[in-house]
């Protein structure tokens, strides 16, 4: 990977581990095949900076298939680097399904499930990156500006140190503790820590006293997000309240955290740790509401990169710029129709997938 100087023509680099998942999005009421998409949160945080703009490169344990497949082919419809995926057969992908529905009172509502819908099996999950492997990776980073993970391993912690020690900023977002040394050792590497309230509700006073991160931000769903800093430029007294925009014509409401970090990661480190260092008040604050406009866009969209499939980036930018001046979504900003014809889409599940041999279905017609 090529070394990036944000000085330069170049535009800024993101690498990131974590979550790279398949997503499989079923609509209740739509007979189409299920759309699937490379998703995850790592995945959907370093897709959303490509569509911004940005290089970017996962860094995944993938197992060979249909899944790993699929992932692969959007990565590199989006121009997203592939060199740090490996493919072995001790990897796993991971394959998520995602249905949308709505409440008895039109409400849509999404559901997360790591079961296959044919066979009740459970898919399968996260495996992160070898350790041994992210001591390979890291001689060859170059001089990314961000490093982004959302999963605590030696191997991710390896990658955010030596990513860190090039001048890139660490950005960490945890859905849940796990490994409690891990997480230490990553909230102190960290320079921006980013999660949910409603995963990580006691996070704040667990991590009081844990230095090294220099921001920190909680979501709180549709009251908005609060943000603490100890940044030189844009130091605050305590937590600060930003108001969630009214997102319109609500369609699903996935992914919006990812678009919120992509937003902010985009706005306020496209020069690295150096440039988060310097970044005064007014950039902070106007970083963090052009997160959440990008949050209240991606809501009139399914599934959590709908938007990136359906809108050319002139009108993604017209758009999002209506909602930073409180005009909601506005026009122009078409669905796939539901009678496109598509062809049947394979099941995911390695154990169905087996079973659909042709040796398999032999034997099941003969009753072995």
């Amino acid at each position: 990977m090529k070394n990036q100087n944000p000085s330069s023509d170049q535009p800024p680099f993101a690498i990131g581990t974590g979550l790279l998942a398949l997503d499989d999005v079923r609509i209740d009421g739509d007979e189409r095949p299920p759309r699937r998409w490379a998703g995850g949160t790592c995945g959907n945080v370093l897709l959303a900076l490509r569509y911004l703009g940005w290089q970017t490169a996962p860094v995944a344990r993938l197992r060979p298939g249909t899944a790993a497949d699929r992932i692969l082919d959007d990565l590199r419809t989006w121009g997203a680097s592939t060199e740090f995926i490996s493919l072995e057969a001790d990897g796993s992908t991971p394959v998520i399904v995602h249905r949308i529905r709505r409440s008895p009172s039109g409400e849509p509502y999404h559901t997360f499930s790591w079961r296959c819908p044919t066979c009740g099996r459970r898919l399968p999950g996260y495996r992160p990156v070898l350790a041994s492997t992210a001591r390979e990776i890291a001689s060859r980073l170059g001089s990314p500006q961000v490093f982004f993970f959302d999963r605590v391993s030696r191997g991710a912690l390896l990658l955010a140190g030596e990513a860190s020690a090039r001048g890139a900023a660490v950005v960490f977002e945890p859905s849940f503790v796990g490994h409690p040394g891990l997480f230490r050792e990553a909230w102190e590497v960290s320079d921006v820590v980013k999660f949910s309230h409603e995963r990580l509700q006691d996070l704040p006073r667990e991590c009081e006293s844990i230095g090294g991160t220099r921001l920190v931000i909680e979501t709180l769903g549709r009251e908005g997000l609060r943000y603490r800093s100890d940044l030189p430029g844009s130091a605050t007294r305590g937590w600060r309240r930003s108001e969630a925009f009214t997102a319109e014509d609500i369609k699903d409401t996935a992914g919006a955290g990812d678009w919120c970090t992509a937003g902010i990661i985009h706005t306020l480190l496209a020069g690295g740790a150096t440039a988060l260092s310097r970044a005064t008040g007014p950039q902070l604050r106007e970083a963090i509401r052009y997160g959440q406009a990008l949050a209240a866009w991606t809501c009139s969209f399914e599934g959590a990169r709908g938007g990136m499939y359906c809108v050319e980036r002139s009108a993604f930018e017209l758009q999002v710029g209506r909602i930073l001046e409180g005009g909601g979504e506005g026009d122009g900003l078409p669905e796939p129709s539901p009678t496109t014809p598509r062809a049947p889409e394979p099941c995911l599940c390695p154990e169905c997938e087996k079973a659909e041999t042709p040796r398999a279905r032999r034997n099941i017609t003969a009753g072995t």
